[in-house]
């Protein structure tokens, strides 16, 4: 038997595994209110053991004219078609637009449980040889539909997030920043580029950038190696971070910790904040413990691992009492499991009846009896703070029996004409633009 066909026979054997274990804790655990918000309802955890919670659906993208659902009074196009693992989006401020494509690279499997695991990843279609590469698309025409998709960059390693400050361009790879000489309106980028910092890279594998308001600093998003510090906590050194580059000396320093994998990143305009979303930890249950939007504050811990949602204790984890009591609560609970990765500010005025807040794509679960996320959804804020309940900019990507997903939404950004949105599917390898109707 070779490689593919085992491959396929052990992903068959942990679907049913998988699909045991969700119908009993179905039975066992009963189902919980949705953990979101300010004040969540967090059930108490049911830790999973060796046999986790594994429950993903089978990537099928879109066909024909299909598209996901926008919400009322909004409309949604395909900007563009045809990409690889399209998983961040940048605008350039001539309007020239640009994609991260990139996935999580192949891996040998730790055992032959991991070894199917691998196998469904990959039916997924979050597992697989990487693009790594950035697209560019224009739309000289303005009508919301990219005309031109050329290669700008290729041969970077898992390039994620992007920043252009002047005339220098900096690209998060898997294993450090770097920056390019960049001329203005240019096509493509030829150069060799310059190492800016060293990151660990497997595990949590993204690295977002954001620049400070004022152009002096890049901010990164470094994810943990593993779910609870599996393999110690010296591996995961500088990891479950958002790090701060000083552009002018080139120190590189830890803005904030204890945050399992911080992803997207936006600045609050009013207060002057930084904010990110974060994937907390698996194994506890559905909705045990939520993912979440917060502030970041310098120098702040937020748990990761030793406990969550502020001073929980995970006792799956070797425990630190001081790094409890120092860590913070985080302000707006997102759900169980949502996979929140996309992360922009979307002022007042964007979209038709939406007021001022954040935009989140939500990649969706793999690990819950009931799938959550898969979706764009947006919190309103009011006076610098998270101000009421979610509302559904997009839904529809994963289809009702939650067999097969359409598609599952990554990176989310304000579109050059500041009255739309874009963001990238990475399993439609679309990127959707909404605007209103």
């Amino acid at each position: 038997m070779n490689a593919v066909s085992m491959s396929s026979v052990f992903a068959r054997v942990v679907a049913v595994v998988g699909g045991g274990a969700v119908m009993v804790r179905r039975a066992t655990q009963g189902s919980h209110m949705p953990a979101w918000g300010t004040a969540p309802a967090i059930p108490a955890p049911k830790p999973q053991g060796a046999i986790p919670t594994l429950k993903m659906p089978t990537a099928q993208g879109w066909t024909g004219d299909q598209t996901p659902i926008a919400a009322p009074g909004l409309k949604v196009n395909a900007f563009a078609r045809g990409l690889d693992h399209c998983r961040w989006i940048y605008v350039m401020p001539n309007g020239d637009v640009l994609v991260a494509e990139a996935t999580n690279a192949e891996r040998s499997a730790r055992n032959v449980f991991d070894y199917a695991m691998v196998a469904t990843m990959k039916r997924a279609n979050a597992m697989g040889v990487s693009a790594n590469r950035i697209t560019l698309l224009r739309d000289r025409d303005g009508d919301g539909v990219a005309e031109s998709q050329t290669v700008f960059m290729s041969g970077l390693n898992q390039p994620f997030g992007m920043a252009l400050l002047g005339d220098k361009f900096y690209v998060g790879n898997t294993d450090g920043i770097m920056v390019f000489p960049y001329v203005e309106g240019a096509d493509t980028i030829t150069a060799p580029g310059q190492r800016l910092t060293t990151f660990k890279p497997a595990g949590h594998w993204t690295r977002s950038l954001l620049a400070s308001p004022d152009g002096r600093k890049l901010y990164a998003g470094v994810g943990s190696l593993s779910n609870i510090a599996d393999q110690g906590m010296a591996v995961e050194e500088g990891r479950a971070a958002i790090h701060v580059l000083d552009l002018e000396t080139e120190e590189d320093r830890i803005f904030a910790g204890g945050l399992r994998n911080a992803v997207g990143m936006a600045w609050e305009p009013m207060t002057g904040e930084l904010w990110t979303v974060v994937n907390e930890r698996d194994g506890l249950g559905d909705e045990t413990p939520p993912d979440y939007l917060t502030s970041v504050k310098e120098g702040g811990f937020y748990g990761w691992p030793y406990c969550y949602w502020g001073k929980v204790v995970d006792d799956r984890v070797p425990q630190d009492a001081a790094a409890v009591e120092s860590a913070i609560t985080p302000d707006y609970a997102l759900g169980g499991h949502t996979a929140s990765l996309g992360l922009c500010w979307m002022p007042a005025g964007t979209l038709p009846g939406f007021p001022e807040g954040m935009a989140i794509g939500q990649h969706g679960s793999w690990n819950r009896s009931k799938l959550s996320g898969y979706k764009l959804v947006f919190i309103p804020f009011a006076n610098g703070r998270p101000s009421g309940p979610p509302r559904d900019i997009l839904s529809g990507f994963l289809a009702t029996d939650e067999k097969v997903s359409y598609g599952r939404p990554v990176g989310v950004t304000l579109g050059a004409d500041g009255k739309s949105l874009l963001m990238a599917d990475d399993v439609g390898n679309v990127i959707w633009r909404v605007t209103g109707a």
